[in-house]
Formats: C-alpha cells, sequence, structure tokens
C-alpha cells in the first residue's frame, strides 16, 4: 500500500527524497513508454534469465539469444525474418537505403524522427534524397502523396521515388497516430506504383493499444517495420528490423559496415525477449485502467485530462491557473506518483501510460490525485 499521507507540506518535502522512480512495485511514472530501467534492475534481471538458461552468447549479433530474438519479433509481426539493430536510427536508415536500390529519393514526415534527428545520415551516408511532407503535422494523406511522387515522375528529369516510410506514433507530435485507413490507402497506392514502404514503428505496441488494432495487422501493409527494443520492452538498447527473408538476408553485412555489429548484444537481446513476454496483454490494461482513472480525474476541481485525436498513449493536463505545480508535484511524489512539468505551455502537463499504472489500484491513484490538488492550491488567481 501507498505511504500514509503527510499532513504538511513539509513533510511531504521530507518525503520526497526518498521517493524516486526507481525498481518499485509502488512507482506510478507517468513518463516514458516503458517502466523505468536502472542498473540495478537490468542486473536482477539477467541474473533471472540466466538462472533459468537464457543466456547464449552471439558472434557479433549472429546467432544466440539474438537469433532467438530475431524469430520471435520476425512471427510477432508477421514478417518471414527479421535482424537486430543496435540503435532505432541504424534500422530505418537500413531499411531506406535496402528498399530505395536504385532509385535514391524517400518520402518521409517532416516531423518524423528519421528527417529531424539524425543528421540527414540517409542523405549523408547513402546519398538517398529525403523528401519531408505534413510540416508540423502527425501524418500526410494519399493526395499529398501522390502529387510528390507525380512531381518526382514528371519533373524536367525523372527522379521517381524509392520508398515512402511512415513513422507512428510520431513522438514530436505528442505521440499521436496516423489514422489506419489512411495508413492503409497510403500503402495501396505505393503498392500499385511499385514504391515499397517502411513503418517506423518505435512505439508500435503503443499504437496498437491505442487503437486495438495488432501489430502484426500494422505490419502487414509494409514492406518493412522497425520496433524498438529498448523504449518499453526492458532492453538497455536496440530494435527490430522485419521484413521479407530476401531483403533481410545477408543484411548484416550493411549492420556492421556502419559500425552496428555489436558483440555480446545478447544481453540485451535477452532483456527484450523477457519483457516482451505478455507486454501487449499488459500494455491493454494499463490503457484501460489509465482510462477509467482520468475519466475519475475529470470529476475534480482544478484538473482536465484530455485525449489526442486518433488516439495516443499520451495525455494533456490543463491545471487550474490557482494549481501550484510543484507543490502538486510533490504532494504525489509522496504517493509513489510521479508527474513531470511541461516543455512549452505553462499550466499543460501530459501523463504518458505505460505499465507502470498497474502498480497502484485506480481508488489508490485517484486519492493521490485529489490531495496533490489539495495540497497544490494557492491564493493566486
Amino acid at each position: 500500500m501507498p505511504a500514509a499521507r503527510p499532513d504538511t507540506l513539509d513533510t511531504v518535502d521530507a518525503a520526497v527524497d526518498a521517493r524516486q522512480p526507481v525498481d518499485s512495485e509502488l512507482a506510478v511514472v507517468f513518463r516514458g513508454d516503458g517502466e523505468p530501467k536502472t542498473p540495478a534492475g537490468l542486473v536482477e534481471s539477467l541474473a533471472d534469465i540466466e538462472s533459468q538458461g537464457g543466456l547464449q552468447v552471439d558472434s557479433y549479433s549472429l546467432g544466440g539469444t539474438v537469433e532467438r530474438l530475431e524469430q520471435t519479433m520476425a512471427r510477432m509481426l508477421g514478417k518471414e525474418a527479421a535482424a537486430f539493430m543496435p540503435t532505432g536510427t541504424l534500422a530505418n536508415h537500413l531499411a531506406i537505403r535496402k528498399l530505395c536500390g536504385s532509385k535514391p529519393r524517400a518520402v518521409v514526415q517532416e516531423q518524423s524522427h528519421l528527417y529531424n534527428d539524425t543528421g540527414d545520415c540517409v542523405t549523408q551516408l547513402s546519398n538517398i534524397n529525403l523528401v519531408p511532407l505534413a510540416k508540423d503535422q502527425a501524418y500526410f494523406g494519399l493526395d499529398e502523396l501522390r502529387l510528390a511522387v507525380d512531381r518526382s515522375e514528371t519533373g524536367r528529369v525523372a527522379n521517381p521515388t524509392g520508398a515512402v516510410m511512415i513513422e507512428s506514433p510520431v513522438r514530436r507530435q505528442a505521440g499521436r497516430i496516423m489514422p489506419y485507413d489512411e495508413m492503409a490507402a497510403v500503402t495501396s497506392f505505393c503498392g500499385e506504383k511499385g514504391i515499397p514502404t517502411h513503418l517506423d514503428g518505435a512505439r508500435l505496441y503503443m499504437m496498437s493499444a491505442a487503437t486495438g488494432i495488432s501489430p502484426e495487422t500494422y505490419a502487414a501493409l509494409f514492406d518493412t517495420a522497425y520496433v524498438s527494443l529498448y523504449k518499453y520492452f526492458g532492453a538497455p538498447y536496440g530494435g527490430i528490423l522485419a521484413g521479407t527473408s530476401e531483403l533481410i538476408e545477408g543484411l548484416y553485412h550493411d549492420r556492421r559496415m556502419f559500425g552496428g555489429g555489436l558483440a555480446s548484444a545478447y544481453l540485451s537481446a535477452a532483456l527484450a525477449l523477457k519483457g516482451i513476454q505478455g507486454f501487449e496483454a499488459r500494455f491493454g490494461e494499463a490503457m484501460s485502467q489509465a482510462a477509467e482513472l482520468f475519466e475519475r480525474l475529470n470529476a475534480l476541481p482544478g484538473i482536465h485530462v484530455g485525449r489526442y485525436e486518433n488516439g495516443s498513449n499520451i495525455f494533456p493536463v490543463e491545471l487550474d491557473a490557482r494549481v501550484d505545480f510543484e507543490r502538486f508535484a510533490s504532494a504525489l511524489k509522496a504517493r509513489w506518483v510521479f508527474v513531470y512539468p511541461g516543455e512549452t505551455e505553462p499550466g499543460r502537463i501530459h501523463l504518458t501510460v505505460n505499465t507502470t499504472v498497474l502498480r497502484q489500484s485506480n481508488d489508490d491513484l485517484f486519492e493521490a490525485f485529489e490531495y496533490a490538488l489539495s495540497r497544490g492550491v494557492t491564493s493566486r488567481a
């Protein structure tokens, strides 16, 4: 059970000093897609895996537990084969590189990670031009894509599109997703045009929990799909790139060429395999519990939990102007509930749902928020 309520802000502050989002059976952490990782927790998990004979070494990311992970993820995503990648950046890069072939032009979202956060790696290292669509939006529609493809094909110098990548959910857009019907329309058009498609599904399992559409169903729309291993499966690093056997076979050569043939990758693979077990069901339960909790919280004065169109595991929160966030957050911490200030909008925070929400009952969480709101109110208008 959570600790007893402190009676004063002084005792709240004293209690907060000892409460950090570590490996605790009580800590509900409304940040990040997965449960917090600590050195102690990772070592404990590896020891547990080893005691059950679950660690088999690899040779520079080939064989052993890494191969078992690749086979498991390929089955889960409904693909013929899969390859371990040390980072999502490399997974997306190699997917685009393979799919484009001799047509060095790829369409991406302007808000995508690949376009914004990788130092133009695809352009600098593979001479592939990225064409950004849907500026400041979560996704592009069929009409915008059709126009971009037509321009590539009918310009004075024909430069056909080699691949189309879709990122969903889009973290730069608060985890907003591309609606399935829109995604299906875009990938169907690409199929008709003979343009290969790639899904940056780093947070694919978040999207599935929000929409009720399975990861395999999403992945089936695309030639290749990437899923993160460290964002929520409990691995310290890594990702999986899945696709046809023809595409994946021999991809380890490209992986090594770009410096990604890591030794001892079995340690991360083993942790991911453990985290995968039952994750889809647990995360679905977490989303259901959170939906019920947020509905209850919206009956309280001083707080409103909203939701984004088309779904997300990230929820915007409006606090009354009289609620001091620091006092509010400190009172929550004393009950092993962790929230964090918004980065851009004063008075607005986000609650990111992950499986830590299952560590406490909704009754306990509701009481924690109710108490924190009462402690956070100031006299300012």
